[in-house]
Parts: structure tokens; C-alpha cells; sequence
């Protein structure tokens, strides 16, 4: 049993307390501290002690200014205060290298009264909490990087000139973007799960849902092509790719895939094979040539590296590639491209007014919407046709780029010129 007429060291026990303990006179002097606050403060107790606390541990002036306001409040009220998240850097000692520390701390003073209830002390107690507050600050720089990232492929799924969709490794759908629902006419709510297929035309539905089922069942990339009801009541073809994303463990994971309206290149191949029989081979040629520009793009592992079209990123006024996909690297053979302006990397298109275009839509925001625009590409010994779209993307509220999306038509452009000749010779043929 402990012998109770020892006398206590009550300075002792003061230094050994389990936290970082500052006792002050009213006035700020320094009057002793613990060994924890010792340790935590970098100044050992005898520089500190009889000095002012400013003195004592010298930091920034908004610092000082915010912890001698709660010394006010606790000398005028008496009570308790404790302050809100401070920074009080503190001089790192000569032994430990010298300079100064970035703290953060949770202050709290505590005022002690005589027995007159007159304020005898203020005991500080400071909670270090630098760790957290950098580990919060990371965690809060990590979101704000992940909801920038949301927001920019938020908006690429929803500018992409081409119907997108996403779906569960079962098939049943939980995205589509706007540009369905556009031109469906339909709201989104009645579009996903399976609302979807209300949109095809009842003769395609069997053949659709068949290709679906068995690309899911055999987890490979499907493609079809179905009528969809436009939102004036019209029937369009499209062009439905889709590929599976697969996890570490091969299995599925979700569905991403694009429709891309292809119904004047589908009327005009059956017109060519309806032409006569001489020309049959002709309209088999250009309709293999379609099939074959459309299957040319890669089925692709992400949306915006592998999108069935030529897509690029041009960042700033100088219209710099920032982001450029395989198809759109293809066109372009090997030239470097990233990090490079378009009149850089691509000088015979400034002659051609396409850098006096790209600074329209940068600076004015209108999208533009090029339809068969003829390009002569360097070294090319004809021109090749496009249908482009350039559409201004903007970041808080400022424009910085511009997204470019385009698709080859060359092959139905040549086609096209081939029937128009044909329908020329044939009404300029005289009567039997």
C-alpha cells in the first residue's frame, strides 16, 4: 500500500502527464511545460522556460495573432477555448538540421483560478494532428482529382457524336447518353434496363436480341445493324458495336458500345445493288468498303482510347494534341503527334483553312459539323473525305480545347460519284 504521507512531486508528475502540456502566466509568460510538449515543441524546457510564448516558439503572424485572440478570450470569459484548426510552425534546432516545421495542431486553453476565482494560469494544451491534416488533404486532393477526372469523361460520354451505351455483365443497360435519348425522344428512365429495345423496329428485335444473347453467352465483342424509331416516328439504320470489359479474373464486368447512325450509306447500297445487273459487282465492292471501314475499328478496351472513330484532344488556343486514339493516328501514318500543335504537325492543312476553323470554334463555342470535307493530306495523291465534328470543351467555365471526331467517307463519297455517273450515262442513253 502506498505510503500517503509522502509528499508528492507534483512538478514531476507535471512533466511526466501523458500529453503536451504548456502552462503560461496570464500574461503568456512560459512557466513550465511536459516532457510530451517538450518533445513535440523541438526547444528543450530550459529555453523556453520565463520567455514569452511568442518569444519561446517564434511563427508566422497570422499564427501569433489567432492564438493570442483565444488567450484574450480565455483572460476575458474564463472558460475554456478552444481554437479552430492552426498552423504554428515551429524552428527545427541546428542538431536536427535547422529551418522550420510545418505543424498543424487542435489547441486548447484551459484557464486555472485562485481561490478567488482570478485567473492564476492558462494551461495550453496542444494536440499535434499534422499527420491527419496532411492525410485529409491528400484524401481531399485524391477526390478533387477523381471528380475533375468524372466530370471530363463525364463529358466526353456525353459529347461523343455517337450514341453510347454501357451495360452490366448480364445486359441489362445503365447508361445511355444524351445522344440517344435525343434522338429517341424517350427519357432515360424508360430507356434503361431493357426499355431499350422499344426503340428497334419490330422486324430487327429477333435478330438483335439473338446477336446480344450469344455475344454475352460467348463474351465476345458483338455487332449488328437494326432500325431505331426516331423521335418524329421515323425508322434510321444503325451501326451497334459493343465490347466486353473483362476483370483481372477474365470474367466480365460490364458492356460499353456505341450506335452510329448509317442510314443514307445503307440506302444508297441497296440502290447501287438495285441498279441493274451489270453493276452488281460495283454495289457489292462499295458495301464491302463500308463493312470494311466500319470494321476497321478496333474493338476497343476503353471508350475514348478504342472509339470506333478518329478522335483527338486539342488543348489550348495553339490547338496542341493532347489525347489522339489509334484510328486517328492511323490516318495520319507515323507522324508525331502528341505535344505537337496541328500546324506543327500537320502543315498542308493550314492552306486548307482548317487552323482558321479550329480558332472559330475555340474562341466562339459554335460546334462545327463538316459533312464529306475534303482533306489532301501530305504526300496523298487525292483528297480523302471526313465527316467531322468540332466541338469547344471548357473547364470552370473557361473554354480550353476542343474535342475532333471524325469518320472516314471516302470510300462512299468514290461510291457515290460512281452511281451519279452511272445515273448519268443511263439518262443520257438514247431511246431504243
Amino acid at each position: 500500500m502506498a505510503d500517503i504521507s509522502l509528499p508528492i512531486d507534483y512538478r514531476a508528475l507535471f512533466h511526466a502527464l501523458p500529453g503536451a502540456y504548456l502552462l503560461l502566466a496570464p500574461d503568456g509568460t512560459v512557466l513550465d511545460n511536459s516532457d510530451q510538449h517538450v518533445g513535440v515543441s523541438l526547444l528543450p524546457r530550459a529555453q523556453a522556460v520565463g520567455r514569452n510564448i511568442f518569444d519561446a516558439y517564434p511563427s508566422a503572424p497570422e499564427s501569433q495573432r489567432d492564438l493570442h485572440a483565444s488567450h484574450e478570450q480565455v483572460r476575458r470569459t474564463l472558460l475554456p477555448d478552444t481554437m479552430p484548426l492552426l498552423r504554428y510552425d515551429l524552428e527545427r534546432p541546428a542538431e536536427l538540421g535547422g529551418g522550420t516545421e510545418e505543424r498543424y495542431w487542435q489547441v486548447t486553453h484551459y484557464p486555472l483560478l485562485d481561490a478567488q476565482g482570478q485567473l492564476q494560469y492558462i494551461l495550453l494544451m496542444p494536440q499535434d494532428v499534422t499527420e491527419a491534416h496532411r492525410t485529409s488533404r491528400a484524401a481531399d486532393e485524391a477526390q478533387k482529382v477523381l471528380d475533375e477526372t468524372r466530370q471530363r469523361n463525364q463529358f466526353m460520354l456525353q459529347s461523343l457524336p455517337v450514341m453510347v451505351w454501357t451495360t452490366r455483365p448480364d445486359g441489362t443497360a445503365e447508361f445511355f447518353n444524351t445522344r440517344w435519348t435525343g434522338f429517341t425522344g424517350r427519357a432515360l428512365a424508360d430507356t434503361l434496363d431493357w426499355g431499350w429495345v422499344e426503340d428497334l423496329h419490330p422486324d430487327d428485335l429477333p435478330t438483335t436480341t439473338a446477336r446480344w444473347q450469344a455475344a454475352r453467352d460467348q463474351g465476345t465483342s458483338y455487332q449488328t445493324e437494326y432500325r431505331m424509331r426516331r423521335h418524329d416516328g421515323s425508322y434510321r439504320w444503325h451501326l451497334a458495336t459493343g465490347v466486353p470489359r473483362l476483370g483481372a479474373d477474365g470474367q466480365i464486368q460490364m458492356w460499353v458500345g456505341c450506335n452510329t447512325d448509317i442510314h443514307e450509306q445503307k440506302l444508297m447500297v441497296e440502290e447501287l445493288l438495285e441498279a441493274n445487273e451489270q453493276q452488281a459487282a460495283l454495289s457489292e465492292q462499295a458495301y464491302q468498303q463500308f463493312q470494311k471501314a466500319e470494321n476497321q475499328r478496333e474493338t476497343y478496351e476503353s471508350l475514348f482510347t478504342q472509339a470506333p472513330a478518329a478522335i483527338c484532344i486539342l488543348r489550348g488556343p495553339e490547338h496542341r494534341h493532347e489525347f489522339v486514339n489509334p484510328p486517328y493516328q492511323h490516318i495520319l501514318g507515323n507522324r508525331p503527334l502528341l505535344g505537337r500543335t496541328v500546324a506543327e504537325a500537320l502543315p498542308e492543312v493550314v492552306e486548307q483553312g482548317f487552323i482558321a476553323l479550329l480558332d472559330h470554334v475555340y474562341q466562339s463555342g459554335e460546334t462545327y459539323h463538316g459533312n464529306e470535307v475534303p482533306i489532301r493530306l501530305l504526300g496523298a495523291a487525292e483528297d480523302q473525305y471526313f465527316n467531322s465534328t468540332y466541338q469547344q470543351f471548357r473547364e470552370n467555365g473557361q473554354p480550353v480545347g476542343i474535342v475532333v471526331f471524325s469518320f472516314e467517307v471516302t470510300d462512299l463519297v468514290h461510291a457515290r460519284q460512281v452511281l451519279e455517273k452511272l445515273r448519268d450515262a443511263g439518262s443520257a442513253a438514247p431511246l431504243a
